[in-house]
């Protein structure tokens, strides 16, 4: 068995974004699914809750009205505002993994998407609520609970897909990968 202790200091790591940005829509989707699920059985509200919240991010609080009335339009919005923030979420945890070497293994990834998903929760559902206070509503163990799923997610699919050729070379040369 080999201890794996490479250095997880800032390094000048390049971000790969096809894997990045497919991490962030599949993990994205992830998110999505078990959000909404876990969200109306812990709620005991809609499914249609999540994407009104979400897309009340840029159509105002009117998409908030009439909860039980389906509207293409909202969960349009809400796809939009989901996707666009999964991928930028995910950009940004493999900018953080590739800078810090945390793409050296999958429990240091999975510790990384865990902790960066713990972070994005506090700025969601506490400081984005300055903004955005219909989102005070949703903060509970769900919540918490499918940040760190696509956290976790998303490093480990990022670290899968990318193309690292440092991380090759060094297991050419017979170094720890």
């Amino acid at each position: 068995m080999q201890l794996h202790m490479d250095s997880h200091h800032f390094t000048h790591g390049q971000l790969d974004l096809r894997a990045a940005v497919l991490a962030g829509v599949i993990a994205g989707t992830v998110f999505l699914v078990l959000g909404v699920v876990l969200m109306a059985l812990t709620t005991g509200g809609s499914l249609l809750d999540p994407p009104r919240m979400v897309a009340a991010i840029i159509l105002g609080r009117g998409a908030l009205q009439s909860p039980q009335a389906f509207s293409l339009g909202i969960v349009l919005a809400a796809f939009v505002v989901h996707f666009a923030l999964a991928i930028v979420f995910a950009l940004v945890l493999g900018l953080i993994m590739t800078s810090f070497n945390l793409d050296s293994s999958m429990g240091m990834a999975s510790l990384a998407g865990c902790a960066f998903a713990v972070a994005a929760y506090l700025i969601n559902f506490y400081g984005m609520t300055r903004l955005f206070p219909w989102f005070a509503e949703a903060r509970n163990l769900a919540s918490v609970i499918v940040h760190i799923v696509f956290g976790i997610m998303a490093a480990n699919l990022y670290m899968r897909l990318e193309r690292n050729t440092s991380r090759r070379a060094k297991a050419v040369a017979g170094g720890p990968s």
